[in-house]
């Protein structure tokens, strides 16, 4: 393991060179892996796997026919390496839990049946373990339970590793019945794509992705965004101006400065105006939303988020609803207007982020 100060806390983390794909693959050598779900992280995980020889078979209810029909397009064969996810869960014994929480909720049943002593339950959420009271996932003991949960979406996963670049992904170890699981969930990380490994619990993994879903990586960021275009609008600003000083100037540059050097490098390689109203309105906007984060944290601690989540998801019409509420966002002005930008980016941008859309679409969901 690698030994990295990450600002003066010193870390432990896994990388390729530590944990190599050829140990991996020794580790898994007589593993079959079963990815169940061909949702989300599904087909990312389990492309990566199968391209990087691993033996991968994929678990998806033919009730939802898009979904099966994209495992089959992506070269997944009914019988083969394709089946329904009772047979799949018999033949697997690495079972890899990647429908989604509420899913996990109702497929369980089915799932357990399968878990002889041995076998090793996957998950890339802690959501089904942590709050086991509310799904009933209890995991028998004589199996190995582990994590490996990838820092981004599954679009973002295969195309990294398309690119080389592999993804940061947390990893833990729930239930270790063989002595074995932590050397099977490390060779599982590297096997799915991950650049490098840092050790969490299933606890702190659902803490913090749940409230950083909720915050500032989409719930957050989108209600200020709205907020800000919403004032501007209300000023004079014309669509376009309010978009470009609200999304684009946001996503097509100083993200980018950020994730390359850090925000005090972005600020430093910004104009002295910017500069310096960023500086003084920093803290005012921390000060704003910090009881909110607080009152989220408190709400994933205690449940009540994942109460939220399997009683609205689990509803007959959600998808109807769902539909309606991104449709509803879709329609917005900004969104509009962001559409309407897109379409003006410098042709050569456009060409390659069509180009990269173009190879992931179809092998992943985002």
């Amino acid at each position: 393991m690698a030994l990295i100060d990450f600002g003066g806390v010193k870390e432990q983390v896994v990388t390729r060179k530590e944990f190599t794909m050829a140990k991996a693959r020794q580790v898994l050598k007589k593993e079959t892996v079963a990815v169940i779900g061909y949702g989300v992280q599904g087909p990312a995980q389990a492309l990566n796997m199968k391209d990087n020889g691993f033996n991968v078979i994929i678990g998806q209810s033919k009730k939802y026919p898009k979904d099966w029909e994209r495992a089959k397009k992506d070269g997944w064969v009914p019988g083969k390496t394709l089946f329904e996810i009772e047979e799949a869960c018999e033949k697997g014994t690495v079972i890899e839990m990647l429908v989604s929480d509420a899913a996990q909720r109702a497929i369980w049943p089915s799932v357990k049946k399968h878990l002889s002593k041995g076998k090793t339950l996957y998950f890339s959420h802690g959501f089904s373990i942590v709050y086991k009271d509310q799904t009933k996932v209890v995991p028998p003991e004589d199996v190995d339970v582990v994590m490996v949960a990838p820092k981004g979406s599954g679009t973002s996963l295969r195309r990294n590793f398309l690119s080389g670049a592999g993804i940061n992904s947390s990893f833990a170890v729930g239930q270790d019945a063989t002595g074995k699981a932590r050397e099977k969930c490390l060779a599982l990380g590297i096997a799915v794509g991950s650049g490098y490994l840092f050790e969490t619990t299933f606890q702190k993994e659902v803490y913090s992705d749940l409230t950083g879903e909720r915050g500032i990586l989409m719930g957050a960021l989108a209600g200020v965004m709205e907020a800000q275009y919403d004032v501007l609008r209300k000023n004079g600003h014309s669509p376009s101006e309010a978009f470009n000083e609200t999304v684009e100037e946001l996503t097509e540059s100083l993200i980018r400065l950020v994730s390359e050097n850090g925000m005090d490098w972005m600020y430093s390689n910004c104009s002295a105006t910017a500069q310096r109203g960023a500086l003084d309105w920093r803290p005012k906007f921390k000060k704003a939303v910090e009881p909110v984060f607080k009152e989220l944290y408190k709400r994933v601690a205690d449940g009540s988020e994942t109460k939220r989540v399997l009683s609205s998801t689990g509803k007959a019409d959600y998808q109807v609803q769902l539909a309606k509420e991104l449709k509803a966002i879709g329609d917005s002005e900004m969104w509009q207007a962001g559409k309407a930008t897109r379409t003006l980016r410098p042709k050569e941008a456009a060409k390659k982020n069509a180009a990269t859309a173009k190879g992931v679409k179809g092998r992943a969901s985002n």
